[in-house]
Formats: C-alpha cells, sequence, structure tokens
C-alpha cells in the first residue's frame, strides 16, 4: 500500500489543483483526501498490509501522462527502438501510457502484428498500446479491415509517415471509423509541396541551397481533411500542426461543429527553423520547424483549446542515420524524457499556459479522443501518477531509448519527474 503525503494534485478531468493525500492499494486509487494518516494506518493494518508513506511536499502528483504518438520502430526496425526500450524512456518521461504508430516494417495492418505489439507491451510495466494502419501496406489505395484490427486491440488508425492523398480513401476511412467509434489519425503534407523534407520552404533552406517543404503541404491537406471531417462526423486528429493557417483552419472546423482534434509536438512549440542551423539533422522533423509566427501560432492553440494534445513524436534514429548528409538522413527526433520539462519551460514559465492547462493536454485530453483507462487521479480510478517537481533543474545527460537523435542531450532542463507509478507500482523512481 502507497500513500503520497501532501502532494499538489493537478487533475485536469476534476478541474482539481489543491494539496491532497492520495492512497492506492490493489492497483487503484481507493482515496484522496486532506489529511489520510490514520485512515491509511487502519486501512493498511485490517489488509495485513505495510504502509509506504512517500512525502510529495512541494512536489505536483497528476495523471500518468499519456503519448499518443510514439514510434516504438518494432516490428522492422528494432536497431532504432523496440516495445521494451520506448517504455524505459516513457516512463524517465512520466509517461504510463503510450500510443504505437503503424509505420513497421511489416506494417501493422493486421490483427496478428497488433496482437504481437501489444503481447510485448504487457511486459514492460506500462501501458502500451497501439494504432494500425488506415491502409493496406500504407500504400494509400484500399482501407484495412478496421472492425477486425479494432477487435484485435488496435485503439485508432493511421498511415502515420505517409498522407493520403486520396480524398476518396479518406472519406471512406471516415466513414467507417465513425460507424466503430474510432479515430483516425493523419500525417498532413502533400508531397507535391515538399522537394526536400525536414526543412521548412524559406530563408534557412536557401541558406542550404534547399527548397524545402512549403507550408501549402500542410495547409492544403488540413482544409480538405477538416471538411470531410465535418461532412462525415468522424473523429480525427490532425498531427504534429506546424503551420500557422493549420491552427486557423482546425479552429474554424471546430466552431462549425467538426470533431477534430489535433497534436502540438514540443519541438513545434519550443523551436523554429534557425534550428537546423544548428543542430543540423537532429532538428530535421517531419513536418519541419517553421517560423516564429507559427510558433506562437501553435502556443494560442494550445491556450485557447483548438489544439487539444500534446504528443511526442518520438522518432528515435540511430546516429549513423542520423549523421548522413541534410538530404539523406531521415526526419524525426525522440522526445519521451524531455517532453513535460519542454512543457513547463516554454509554456507554464512564460506565462502562455497554467501547468494545469499542459497537464490536460498530456493526459485527460488523449484519454477521451483514444477511450484510454487513464488520463484522470480519482477514487476506484486506475493508480496511474507521475510526482514531479516543477521547478528542479537537471540535465538531460543520457537516455534510456536505443538511440540519442535529440538535440537536447546535454542541455540542463526544468522540470523534472520524480515517480512514475502505473496500475499501482512505481516503475521509475529518481530518489534511487
Amino acid at each position: 500500500m502507497l500513500m503520497l503525503k501532501a502532494a499538489r494534485l493537478i487533475d485536469p478531468a476534476s478541474r482539481t489543483d489543491d494539496v491532497k493525500d492520495i492512497l492506492i492499494a490493489e492497483r487503484k486509487i481507493i482515496k484522496i483526501s486532506d489529511d489520510l494518516d490514520l485512515e491509511a494506518d487502519m486501512i493498511a493494518r485490517a489488509k495485513g498490509e505495510r504502509l509506504e508513506v512517500i512525502d510529495c511536499s512541494g512536489l505536483v502528483a497528476a495523471p500518468g501522462l499519456i503519448d499518443s504518438h510514439v514510434h516504438m520502430r518494432e516490428p522492422g526496425f528494432c536497431y532504432k527502438e523496440d516495445v521494451s526500450t520506448a517504455a524505459e524512456a516513457a516512463k524517465v518521461g512520466g509517461f504510463t501510457t503510450i500510443i504505437g504508430m503503424a509505420n513497421t516494417k511489416p506494417s501493422l495492418d493486421n490483427k496478428e502484428a497488433i496482437l504481437e505489439v501489444i503481447k510485448k507491451g504487457r511486459k514492460t510495466g506500462i501501458r502500451v498500446r497501439t494504432c494500425a494502419n488506415i491502409t493496406k501496406s500504407m500504400k494509400g489505395e484500399e482501407l484495412v479491415n478496421m472492425r477486425e484490427l479494432r477487435e484485435a486491440g488496435a485503439i485508432g488508425f493511421t498511415d502515420d509517415g505517409l498522407p493520403l492523398t486520396d480524398a476518396s480513401v479518406v472519406k471512406e476511412a471516415m466513414r467507417q471509423a465513425r460507424i466503430l467509434k474510432m479515430p483516425l489519425a493523419f500525417h498532413e503534407e502533400d508531397p507535391r509541396y515538399v522537394t526536400e523534407a525536414g526543412v521548412n520552404a524559406g530563408e534557412v533552406a536557401i541558406s542550404l541551397g534547399l527548397t524545402g517543404a512549403d507550408r501549402a503541404a500542410e495547409i492544403m491537406m488540413v482544409e480538405r481533411d477538416c471538411k470531410i471531417a465535418l461532412q462525415t462526423g468522424a473523429a480525427v486528429c490532425i498531427q504534429h500542426v506546424s503551420a500557422k493557417e493549420t491552427v486557423d483552419l482546425i479552429r474554424r472546423a471546430k466552431r462549425q461543429g467538426a470533431r477534430v482534434h489535433a497534436e502540438a509536438t514540443p519541438h513545434h512549440f519550443s523551436l523554429t527553423e534557425e534550428a537546423i542551423l544548428k543542430y543540423g539533422t537532429l532538428a530535421k522533423v517531419n513536418p519541419p520547424i517553421r517560423l516564429e509566427e507559427d510558433r506562437l501560432a501553435i502556443i494560442e492553440g494550445l491556450k485557447d483549446g483548438t489544439i487539444d494534445i500534446i504528443a511526442t513524436d518520438h522518432a528515435p534514429h540511430s546516429k549513423e542515420e542520423k549523421d548522413r548528409d541534410f538530404t539523406e538522413a531521415p526526419s524525426g527526433m525522440i522526445g519521451l524524457e524531455t517532453s513535460l520539462s519542454l512543457g513547463i519551460m516554454n509554456l507554464v514559465d512564460t506565462g502562455q499556459l497554467k501547468l494545469s492547462q499542459l497537464i490536460n493536454c498530456m493526459t485527460y485530453a488523449p484519454s477521451l479522443l483514444y477511450n484510454l483507462e487513464g488520463g484522470a487521479v480519482k477514487e476506484d480510478g486506475v493508480a496511474d501518477v507521475v510526482v514531479f517537481d516543477p521547478n528542479k533543474y537537471w540535465t538531460y545527460e543520457k537516455t534510456r531509448s536505443k538511440s540519442s537523435n535529440s538535440l537536447w542531450l546535454g542541455s540542463k532542463l526544468k522540470g523534472k519527474v520524480i515517480m512514475t507509478i502505473c496500475d499501482g507500482s512505481i516503475v521509475y523512481d529518481a530518489r534511487e
């Protein structure tokens, strides 16, 4: 039995932000109150269990973080990452649930592949979930058997990594997903507007002798898919928003009644295209990091709820791959271990978001979209909790990921995860 003593509980689901004791037993949160010392001791004695009391004075307790966009790279690319190592990195970052993307090899377009990922996830100590592909082999042509893959355990559908260019395929996917009450997530980059991926079409690209990826690549597809979402009534998520115009389109679609959700990544709300000049391929991501006006628009979208979710787009690559020439190196960076800190530093400490808003984007909001059991700290609810110190500085010296493609490695960050508790068990403890 475990009691978190005098923690500042931030629970967006109940709009709680107050100092509380939290009593955990039998994989559940059994009591939340102001002073549980005596009651907790009595309950422990009655159950014949030892009571472990953890002093959380000055610390925040929140729902275990949920990352709705993780590339675990298994199957097919296990030299970059696998289910186990992705989970280990997640624990350090305070995540108790991660959702895998389906651009693996083979693709997650069949029930056997889905079942295998879920099976491996059960051994990690956290909740590993996965999306399935929207189309077979990610070719953008023939839809997968959505009902079969849902029954196998998929919690959503995406071809992330590749855009769906055929509007008729998108419309039918949305129609089927709505019937099944399942969300779809879209990577929005029309290849007609992308000459070189991973760098914004602008001054930085020109200085490198490149054309880059025009913002129109994202804008055109988001405009299309918002219209289709409104027509079909499907629940859709626009992944890793990068352009100010995209934020405006999503905002308008929501006001019209479309069930459109959106992700922002820490790198898109923390950086501008100049990062390419400083960090090279470590800052190469799809869609690319753009201008200051885009970064500010993303933050404004987070402030007013246009963008509901903060997701890492954790994308491991080997050092050898990232050391290639810019046009040859793959896009993506890891982010599970730094996401909370970057949110605190670039959103909360700057006065853009309240800490409760940040936590909502990283817990309750993704739990609602993907119908997850976590996302809230409540009595009789699952005991998934992160305990962190929002004021503690720490240096990101090493990673538990197999890959090290983060431009923040070696950096001093603020906001340290102290403990990650999943299903009532401590799976990460920085006190050790």
